[in-house]
């Protein structure tokens, strides 16, 4: 989907005068500024590669840069973290699945190694509510075939069966407990 009519993007957002959207975070200038540009170069909206994943991208980085600078008490380039006993120590590339389509992170490391994000943390590899709809496309009784279709039809995600099989063995046993747990009297 390409932005085709400035109003669906901006207008029903309820802007201001003054530059800001009413209760929001982003300035209306910074909203018109991003849609002159996906006009201009004909990039999608929503999909793999798209302003929305780039967005995405990008404030997680700066969310996960922000949570290293909390951990090792000084911002970058501050000359207050040479010789602290822990320090920024580069990035480590990360794909992440998300609704919008993969995404590739670069998180930033510690030397200790003692940096735990939470934004995006280690070893999660889906955003939002992906794990969520798996969980439902089984329950509704939908081969892992099948939600691997639906889920590159939705969201343009291509995932393996075995991705499919690891989320839903991890509430296998939930469900099982679930369904032979006693049921309360009425």
């Amino acid at each position: 989907m390409t932005v085709t009519d400035e109003t669906t993007v901006v207008g029903s957002v309820g802007g201001t005068d003054d530059g800001g959207i009413r209760g929001g975070l982003v300035p209306e200038s910074v909203i018109d500024e991003l849609v002159a540009k996906v006009r201009a170069e004909g990039v999608e909206l929503v999909g793999e590669g798209s302003l929305l994943a780039e967005l995405t991208k990008k404030l997680l980085e700066r969310g996960l840069d922000e949570e290293l600078t909390d951990h090792v008490g000084y911002e970058r380039g501050d000359p207050a973290g040479r010789g602290s006993g822990n320090s920024r120590n580069g990035t480590s590339p990360k794909r992440v699945l998300s609704e919008l389509g993969p995404i590739d992170l670069d998180v930033p490391r510690d030397r200790n190694g003692s940096f735990e994000p939470k934004l995006v943390a280690k070893g999660e590899t889906r955003l939002g509510k992906l794990s969520e709809n798996i969980v439902a496309f089984y329950a509704g009784g939908m081969s892992t075939r099948d939600i691997k279709k639906t889920l590159k039809r939705i969201y343009g995600v291509d995932v393996s069966p075995d991705l499919v099989s690891r989320v839903t063995d991890g509430i296998v046993e939930e469900l099982k407990e679930w369904q032979t747990r006693p049921l309360e009297s009425a």
